[in-house]
């Protein structure tokens, strides 16, 4: 059977098991238990998928020997098909049960939804296509939804907003180290000349972002009196330059934990219309878009 054949017959397969579902089951009772973890079955079904995507990643990581491919091919092959029709089941069933399925599939998870599946089914039209399987790994992002790990979501918004709004003054500082290095880099080049391992202007860059952060790999060395002395102010230089983000991102995250505080009363239920969280616990329309919670 050809290729294109094959993969319309196993959609349109999916796509008919999907609807029966939907019909058996609700499409109300379908979306409280896929994209709500309040009840029992939510819980379990986002449980379950977390394990299917775990295990899917490292039956991909694993296959990537090629020993391990050779012996056990046919197994891996399987469970890659075996994971990639559930997981496009589970996609359907998405699309199926929300109210604009357009507007799911363009969000973050459901773009990240579509991309875990495409590889196996363009895998029958192109060869090596399996090996991007592995982006299923970033829907295990959802654990942190799933098992009401609230506070690691918390500590992870706070650190993404205290970044976000301190996002001039990291400019300012990354500005001024651009133009720190590259002023070290050139009187190094000066200094020590391309016949001591300084060819170029980069280069001394180069070194100089290397000693400044602390890394020092030790590939590029000055090696006269004034070069050394140079080299030993650049790197007292960077124990003190490290001070500086770490002030600006400790100074916004006590700001941006305040406005979190504010927040942190507001629910997880997530609209069935434009798919948003964060509505007050009384709530009963979506402050978004209106729609019935």
């Amino acid at each position: 059977m050809p290729p294109v054949q094959l993969i319309a017959l196993i959609l349109g397969g999916l796509l008919l098991l999907a609807l029966l579902i939907r019909r058996t089951v609700g499409k109300g009772f379908l979306y409280r238990m896929i994209f709500e973890t309040d009840t029992p079955a939510g819980k379990t079904f986002d449980v379950v998928l977390l394990i299917a995507i775990v295990l899917s990643v490292g039956a991909v990581v694993i296959e990537s020997d090629p020993v391990l491919r050779l012996a056990w091919g046919h197994p891996f092959q399987l469970l890659e098909w075996g994971f990639t029709l559930l997981f496009t089941l589970e996609y359907l069933l998405r699309l199926l049960c929300v109210r604009s399925p357009l507007l799911y599939a363009r969000s973050f998870f459901g773009v990240v939804d579509l991309l875990s599946i495409v590889p196996s089914f363009l895998g029958l039209l192109v060869g090596g296509a399996q090996v991007f399987l592995v982006v299923r790994m970033l829907r295990v992002m959802r654990v942190f939804r799933v098992l009401k790990l609230g506070e690691y979501l918390q500590e992870s918004n706070l650190l993404w907003d205290a970044i976000v709004a301190g996002r001039r003054k990291i400019s300012v500082f990354l500005l001024a180290m651009i133009t720190l290095v590259t002023v070290i880099g050139s009187l190094m080049y000066v200094i020590e000349g391309p016949e001591r391992g300084f060819r170029s202007i980069p280069v001394g860059i180069y070194w100089a972002i290397v000693t400044i952060t602390t890394v020092g790999y030790g590939d590029v060395t000055p090696q006269t009196t004034l070069g050394r002395f140079l080299a030993s102010v650049v790197m007292l230089l960077g124990y003190s330059i490290i001070a500086v983000p770490t002030g600006i991102i400790s100074a916004e995250i006590g700001q941006a934990s305040a406005r979190q505080h504010e927040e942190s009363q507001k629910t997880a239920v997530m609209c069935a219309a434009c798919l948003r969280t964060g509505h007050d616990p009384e709530a009963r329309h979506c402050k978004f878009c209106g729609a019935e919670l």
